[in-house]
């Protein structure tokens, strides 16, 4: 009964949230698009399919940062990048209820969907915009940059920590320490 209870709190939060942050940043949303449809010359949100709760899978909103025919970071999408500011449109997916504010981050299909035993319980959260791993490895492009096997350093070393982090966020989640990792992450990205 606690269980359902909060997740009708947090749904009502995440909601209550996403509203009124889409209210406030629509039209900053909209020139940032433009933005992004003119940095590179394609239409400017990217839209991917992730593993979501329950392992299904959904559209993912973002703003587009990297250009379609060169296939690198464009000018624009670099500081949208490392702002997060990319982000900003999965308050949609939040307000639409197949994402949380605070979940583990979503991921695309080869990893979610492939975890076994007790690690599994991670895929009855929605995936959030922002976690304890995401603040932690907030830099982790230029992480893996510095790696002689990027792929193997993930599958290594970042995945299974951030796993780790997910599940500790699993057993231990509630609204006070969804609201800290929400302040965390405004503050972290803002240093």
């Amino acid at each position: 009964m606690d269980k359902m209870i909060n997740s009708m709190i947090k749904r009502i939060f995440d909601f209550l949230f996403s509203f009124i942050g889409l209210l406030l940043v629509g039209g900053l949303l909209f020139v940032l698009w433009v933005m992004a449809s003119i940095d590179t010359h394609s239409n400017g949100l990217f839209i991917q399919e992730r593993i979501g709760q329950g392992g299904r899978v959904f559209k993912i909103y973002k703003l587009k940062t990297i250009h379609p025919k060169t296939a690198q970071i464009s000018p624009i999408g670099r500081f949208f990048r490392k702002s997060k500011i990319d982000e900003l449109p999965q308050l949609w997916n939040v307000l639409i209820g197949n994402m949380s504010l605070v979940g583990p981050r979503p991921d695309v299909a080869s990893y979610y969907d492939k975890l076994e035993g007790e690690n599994k319980k991670i895929l009855e959260l929605k995936p959030g915009i922002t976690s304890e791993a995401s603040i932690k490895y907030q830099n982790e492009e230029s992480l893996m940059a510095q790696q002689d096997c990027p792929l193997a350093y993930n599958d290594t070393v970042i995945f299974p920590d951030k796993i780790r982090m997910n599940l500790e966020y699993y057993y231990q989640h509630s609204l006070v320490g969804d609201i800290k990792i929400i302040l965390k992450t405004i503050f972290s990205y803002n240093e």
